[in-house]
């Protein structure tokens, strides 16, 4: 840079710096300030005002960890003379990074209304009332501790209240009335945008020198001694640098105003209640002064509490919604993590979100807005399809580690091939503050040039920061049409994508799952809510099945308003930091006492359903809820007697010991490995010389992100935990061992058709950065293994010949794994492990073969130092010889055990339902929801081939008639083609999801 214009960029960097902010706001006049502390949990604004207010001076401290102080501020308000705007200024005590990580307040008027909200980046409160009159308000002000630091990722005693301490966290620093200058703030929004574009052009462009040299001129004419009189004359100046057009080859930017308010993180789900409350009341009161912005927010369970916390407030969100200006989108329940989740919980957020939506303001959201979540399932296009939604935005994979997503707009095609136009932002953030780098960064990573010219840009603070401010809709104005920048234009996500749709006929297509190289490590963290959100999709399962089973046989009420209940609760805990284990020990303190709360009511709705279909007697009667048999019960239905479990036998062996049946024979050294297992083949199907069954200990230290990761660097040099094996005289073989703070007691017995090893273990946990994994070695060539996701499996690479496959070196699965070779492999199913790895093993001399390693549980220290520590239980069954199907099958039986009823008259109880052939499976049967009594069966395709079934109810039903998600029917179909002999066919797409719906 030549010496003149490096003294030159210093000279305005001072001067906008230090010689302009000061003279933003004059005639500052202190307000009278009291407080008082609420005693526990936030109260009401009718509460709070009827307290004991103490007075308060600046510099006081305040504020426990998590506690919330109310702040009462009396005065006079100032009067304006033209070009003034009389505020409240009012720092409680906020640093200048970080903003959403530390205090928060909601201002109220005097009758209690809501006026706006405080954060770090937005310390204002206009005031809109007679001058010289009486000035009150009251803050409701919450001492969040900034429990990331600067992300040190420092284990903290703050992730909880109970050791997080008492002492104040934040100094009261300010509370007064003053005038905004409004011809100097707008100076100030010139020169940024001015100065954000001229660091973004080269060093060799005219454009670059001509902003210098007008800002130059500008900052000179600014008269230290009267900076308000002469911002008149400085902006002047700029007139001509700002109103130069944008090329008509710039880059088009919709710039959508969004705040990305995670459900609970580094801070509980009470708190963001607060947080949204505080968000949207930005957003209203910028509406009111700017009639060109647009809003958008996601997650109906965001509105819902709104709703319930302050009705007056979402009366107003309400109105905006009607006037298109403040959007919903998503239509999703919440922002929920897609790689855990089942395939009904994604649809419930669909359809619980998009209700929502519906019935409280009108709207149906057709975008899909996941920005942040984890990687993307393969299963999501199609259901975002049939939840009569079109569009899908992300933007998390930008956060990959090592290669680029190629493309920005594209169709995303599922595994069952639907394919749905998606967005990708090129600005790499969902924060935007619309600053020079960020818009230059959005046209110049845009991987469609020449195809397309349109991208989204999500700004606005998100996690409690406040959302968008108006200093970045003086940005988005200011770049409507700016030489050298983006055009900017203040856009709604609907109006985005049917300008993108319109504008790119022909996009490429991404095939399949959309992995996040990254956070790996949330396939495993927290086990026991992991555990709990399992837990809780199958009893609600069973819980719809039966009461719906009931009110169909028996004539019983559907419990509609509980099951209601219930899912939401659930929902709630699929959220993308929650479910993946990556919030503070308070939120799953939380989530762990709700899904108890939860299982004891859907046990309760279970028991109520099956009762009168059970009759009474002195016989008892077997419940199976899984969509194939088990042990001779029908699926869906019951029997009074199961068939006998296949007989174990087993003898001592080599020093160790052999279980067998008819049809397998598994092989264990002294110290519990699995040094041998043949099925019915006869073929052995350990790598030879390797160890399966085997419990390995990892170190887990990654380099950022300590709940959310596993680094590649931590995989070497893991260490086999040896224990002792011993027969209890029964069945079993038990397995114990300890290491060191922990112990591990694993049950080795039969699966009933005696054809698989069904393994039991049981685990006390207290390591710290450690990870825990259990590793089977098979000898099966399988170049691809395939993992259960939602209404289907995927299959990935068990090479890594391309850094894409290399990357991948942690996934996520649902019930099962797979690998096999032509026809057959090795199926390990399991009951609360969503995280594996599946990779070539072998070595030179030895052959290859497959490694199967489940993770079962990881130590990290943040964000919740106490992360998993204490009892653990896990389920796994081993099959050999097993086919994809027989993958299939035992995730259902481990995840939906046979329930036994005493006292049943019955015997049995008819499915609702018979799907045939096989792979076709009912995954969900239900009332609908429009409480019509029809019956609602949810089926799809498992096996991955296109087939015809045939559906034959189980009650006298009048038509069928498919529909999507919401149960309207698809494309307003008529009813569906009968055959002679009273059942429907239907024809099947590879993993594809219908719902049909049975009238009665």
């Amino acid at each position: 840079m030549h010496p003149d214009r490096e003294l030159t960029e210093r000279r305005l960097a001072r001067f906008l710096a230090q010689r302009l902010p000061p003279y933003l706001w004059t005639s500052s006049a202190p307000l009278q300030a009291a407080a008082w502390d609420a005693p526990a949990e936030p109260v009401s604004f009718t509460e709070a005002a009827g307290q004991d207010y103490q007075p308060v001076s600046t510099g006081a401290r305040w504020g426990r960890p998590w506690g919330t102080t109310w702040f009462r501020l009396t005065g006079t308000v100032p009067e304006a003379p033209p070009g003034f705007a009389p505020e409240a200024l009012i720092d409680l005590g906020f640093s200048m990074d970080m903003p959403g990580f530390q205090a928060e307040g909601l201002v109220y008027d005097a009758e209690g209304n809501v006026l706006k909200a405080l954060e770090s980046t937005n310390m204002a409160v206009p005031l809109d009332a007679e001058p010289g009159s009486s000035l009150l308000l009251w803050v409701e002000a919450a001492a969040t501790p900034n429990v990331i630091g600067n992300f040190s990722f420092l284990p903290t005693p703050l992730g909880d209240p109970e050791s997080a301490g008492s002492e104040p966290l934040y100094v009261f620093r300010r509370a007064d009335t003053a005038l905004l200058d409004e011809q100097v703030w707008a100076l100030a929004q010139d020169f940024a945008v001015l100065w954000g574009l001229m660091h973004e052009l080269p060093m060799d462009s005219p454009r670059r020198h001509e902003l210098l040299r007008a800002m130059e001129r500008a900052a000179a004419a600014v008269d230290p001694q009267d900076v308000s009189g002469t911002a008149g004359a400085a902006r002047a100046l700029l007139e001509p640098a700002l109103s130069a057009p944008a090329a008509a080859s710039a880059h088009r930017i919709h710039a959508v105003g969004h705040a990305h308010i995670d459900s609970a993180w580094l801070w509980p789900v009470r708190e963001t209640r607060r947080k949204v409350a505080r968000t949207f009341a930005n957003v209203l009161a910028l509406m009111d002064k700017d009639p060109e912005f647009v809003f958008t927010a996601s997650s109906a369970q965001q509105y819902a509490w709104l709703q319930e916390d302050h009705p007056a407030l979402f009366a107003r969100v309400a109105a905006r919604v009607a006037e298109g200006r403040f959007v919903p989108a998503g239509g999703m329940w919440v922002e929920a993590d897609t790689n855990l989740p089942s395939g009904e919980s994604l649809v419930r957020q669909f359809t619980f979100g998009k209700r929502f939506f519906m019935e409280a303001f009108g709207v149906e959201p057709l975008d899909v807005w996941l920005p942040d979540s984890f990687g993307y399932s393969g299963a999501l296009p199609q259901l975002i399809r049939a939840a009569g939604s079109r569009w899908f935005l992300t933007q998390k994979l930008s956060w990959n580690e090592s290669d680029v997503m190629p493309h920005h707009t594209f169709l995303w095609e599922g595994i069952d091939g639907t394919r749905v136009f998606t967005h990708f932002p090129p600005v790499d953030t969902y924060n935007s503050a619309l600053t020079g780098q960020e818009l230059a960064r959005a046209q110049r990573q845009f991987r469609e040039k020449g195809a397309t010219n349109l991208s989204l840009v999500p700004f606005g603070w998100g996690d409690g920061g406040g959302g968008p401010t108006r200093e970045m809709l003086a940005a988005a104005h200011r770049t409507a049409s700016l030489e050298g920048s983006p055009r900017v234009e203040l856009s709604s996500p609907q109006a985005f994508f049917t300008a993108a749709e319109a504008d790119y006929a022909d996009p490429p297509v991404w095939s399949g799952e959309m992995y996040l190289q990254f956070h790996r490590g949330t396939y495993t963290s927290q086990a026991r809510t992991k555990r709990g959100n399992r837990r809780s999709e199958a009893l609600l399962r069973e819980a719809e099945l039966w009461a719906c089973t009931a009110a169909v046989r028996s004539g019983t009420d559907y419990p509609y308003t509980e099951l209601e209940a219930a899912w939401k609760t659930v929902l709630l805990g699929q959220f993308h930091d929650i479910l993946p284990g990556s919030s503070i020990a308070w939120v799953y303190r939380d989530a762990e006492r709700a899904y108890a709360e939860t299982a004891a009511q859907l046990e309760q709705i279970i028991e109520r359903s099956q009762r009168p279909l059970a009759g009474d007697g002195a016989g008892s009667l077997v419940f199976n809820a899984a969509p194939v048999a088990q042990q001779g019960i029908p699926a869906m239905g019951a029997a009074a007697e199961p068939a006998e479990p296949a007989a174990a036998r087993i003898q001592a062996y080599d020093g160790g010991w052999q279980l067998s049946s008819g049809h397998l024979t598994a092989r264990f050294s002294p110290t519990g490995a699995l040094v041998s297992l043949r099925g019915g083949s006869g073929r052995e199907l350990v790598v030879p010389g390797g160890e399966a069954n085997q419990f390995q200990l990892f170190r887990d230290t990654p380099a950022q992100w300590d709940a959310w990761d596993i680094d590649a660097a931590d995989r070497a040099g893991a260490t086999v935990l040896r224990g002792g094996l011993t027969h209890d005289g029964g069945d079993s073989l038990i397995l114990e061992c300890t290491f060191g703070g922990s112990s591990l007691r694993e049950e080795i017995t039969l699966s009933p058709d005696g054809r698989a090893l069904d393994l039991q273990m049981d685990v006390d946990w207290h390591e710290e950065q450690k990870l825990l994994k259990l590793a089977f070695p098979v000898a099966v060539l399988a170049d691809r293994a395939s993992a259960e996701i939602q209404f289907g499996h995927i299959q990935r690479p068990t090479h890594a010949n391309t850094s894409w496959d290399h990357a991948r070196f942690e996934v996520p699965a649902h019930r099962w794994v797979h690998a096999g070779e032509h026809g057959r492999g090795v199926a390990l199913a399991n009951d609360s492990t969503y995280g594996y790895d599946i990779s070539r093993t072998g070595s030179r001399d030895a052959g290859t073969g497959t490694l199967l390693r489940a993770s079962l549980l990881r130590a990290p220290l943040f964000p919740d130092p106490g992360a998993d520590q204490g009892r653990h239980t896990f389920r796994f069954s081993l099959r050999p010889d097993a086919t994809v199907a027989e993958a299939v099958q035992d995730g259902y039986r481990l995840n939906l055990p046979l329930r036994t009823v005493s006292a049943a008259g019955a015997g049995s109880v008819p499915p609702l339902a018979v799907l045939t052939p096989g792979s076709v499976l009912v995954e969900t049967a239900k009332l609908a929801d429009d409480r019509s009594g029809d019956v609602v069966l949810r089926l799809y395709e498992a096996l991955g081939g296109h087939t015809n079934a045939v559906l034959t109810a189980g009650f006298p039903a009048r038509t069928a008639v498919q529909t999507d998600l919401l149960e309207r029917p698809v494309d307003g179909a008529a009813e569906l083609p009968r055959r002679g002999d009273g059942r429907w066919e239907l024809g099947f797409r590879p993993f594809e999801v219908k719902t049909v719906r049975l009238a009665r």
